[in-house]
């Protein structure tokens, strides 16, 4: 009967380091795979669309180098996905070197290097578009049009399960992933092993984000995943951790609308039935998951495109009054800067910390606060425009003309004179599904061999 372990120490390998005391529980258990994944659209389109990482490379070094060296000491495959937070194919070339200078520093034997790209070219979209096979919108969206995909820096495509295993069965003793859906990471390895497809993907979801699925909450600390014959179980490594019934079906409602399907290229995962059963203190076993193929191939698309250069300012407003008119306040420098740049392109952003700065339109709790902490966002396609926008929509807050003030102090500070200049600002313009007749089209192959 087939079975697999396999543990993973990072959710999103390089974020924040894993740690080394319950990966080190988890290496002395001998699982059959070091798995994680390193990438997510959590961090914005920013990264995509400047082909950036969000993470330092001191990070992302520091989980490789302690991956690679477990991997290779016992003789198991190591395997990453979306490398470099986007899985660009720049940052899988940035991997596989760190991979190769690693190797090189510790002396390592050789071993087998394998790797996939999953950046698509735009042509490759456009031709689907004008044949008529549409490029459909997920969560909502329309189907691509000419115009967005025009707007599109970059894209990259969700590979599922196919590349990792065409590399498995290269032989592969390693492999460095292009954009990846999570669960495709782990279930890989265990349909490598001849395990059934309900199970190795309700493995890739329970395992992805490493010990989210345990209690105490404690992140970046490693899990031990397995198949068994008998279903799926999932233990904590860290010695203060548990995953328990709760914890793990919890996590089956972790950053989706519903908890109950899991979706990647060729299928998704029915967990509507599961039965979560407490098989000791740290472990739990999962049975009753159904897998079911797609009618077609499609494959999901992610693309980013840049609006303009950008800076930000911020304000803080501990004036009652001022506070109790901030939206007019926000709408009179609003129209400062429009009085200002007129039809010129541009766009003036504010959220508005301790009201509602983090939900926004959403925010139930309407209590008002004591002080405030606005914060300015000035795009515009230069970054000279972009700072005098900034400076605009910031320090006309000073000087907005309310009813009944007759100071003329104004009633917003600048904890700093200067506004900041950021990172370019980028939106999402693809997230979208392309049909696909062969699910290794987009994803590229390649095999080296490292010699330390």
């Amino acid at each position: 009967m087939a079975s697999v372990r396999i543990i993973c120490p990072n959710g999103h390998l390089g974020f924040a380091p894993l740690k080394p005391e319950s990966f080190e529980i988890g290496v002395a258990a001998r699982p059959d795979f070091i798995a994680a994944d390193s990438g997510s659209d959590d961090i914005g389109p920013v990264p995509l669309g400047s082909d950036t990482c969000a993470s330092p490379q001191a990070w992302q070094r520091h989980d490789l180098e302690a991956m690679l060296l477990a991997a290779r000491r016992i003789g198991v495959p190591m395997i990453i996905g979306s490398a470099g937070d986007t899985g660009t194919n720049s940052r899988v070339d940035l991997y596989v070197g760190m991979i190769k200078d690693i190797a090189a520093q510790h002396g390592l034997a050789p071993f087998r290097l394998g790797y996939f790209y999953s950046e698509v070219d735009k042509e490759r979209v456009r031709r689907a578009i004008r044949g008529g096979d549409a490029v459909e919108g997920l969560d909502g969206r329309p189907a691509l049009s000419e115009s967005e995909l025009d707007a599109t820096d970059r894209i990259v495509a969700m590979a599922g399960v196919h590349p990792f295993m065409k590399l498995l069965d290269m032989g592969a003793d390693v492999i460095i992933g292009g954009r990846s859906s999570d669960c495709a990471i782990f279930a890989a390895a265990a349909l490598h092993k001849g395990c059934k497809e309900a199970d190795a993907y309700y493995l890739g979801k329970v395992l992805e984000c490493a010990s989210f699925c345990a209690e105490p909450y404690g992140a970046k600390e490693t899990v031990l995943g397995a198949i068994d014959g008998e279903g799926v179980t999932v233990t904590a490594m860290h010695p203060g951790q548990r995953c328990t019934i709760a914890s793990v079906a919890g996590h089956a409602m972790y950053e989706r609308s519903s908890p109950f399907f899991e979706h990647f290229v060729g299928g998704h995962l029915d967990m509507t039935h599961c039965h979560y059963e407490q098989v000791d203190p740290r472990t739990t076993r999962v049975t009753g998951q159904v897998y079911a193929p797609a009618p077609r191939v499609r494959v999901k698309l992610e693309g980013s495109g840049k609006v303009g250069e950008r800076y930000v300012g911020l304000a803080a407003i501990r004036d009652p009054y001022t506070i109790a008119h901030v939206d007019e306040v926000i709408a009179w420098a609003k129209a400062q800067a429009a009085e200002r740049f007129g039809d010129k392109p541009y766009e003036l952003h504010y959220s508005v910390y301790g009201r509602n700065g983090v939900m926004g339109d959403m925010e139930p709790v309407k209590t008002p606060a004591h002080e405030l902490l606005i914060m300015v966002q000035g795009v515009a396609p230069t970054a000279e425009m972009a700072e005098e926008v900034c400076i605009t929509g910031t320090r006309q807050l000073f000087y907005a003309r309310l009813p009944e003030v007759k100071g003329t102090a104004g009633g917003v500070a600048f904890p700093l004179d200067e506004v900041l200049h950021a990172s370019a600002g980028y939106r999402w313009t693809l997230n979208h599904t392309l049909a696909v007749d062969d699910p290794m089209e987009l994803f590229p192959v390649h095999m080296v061999q490292v010699a330390g």
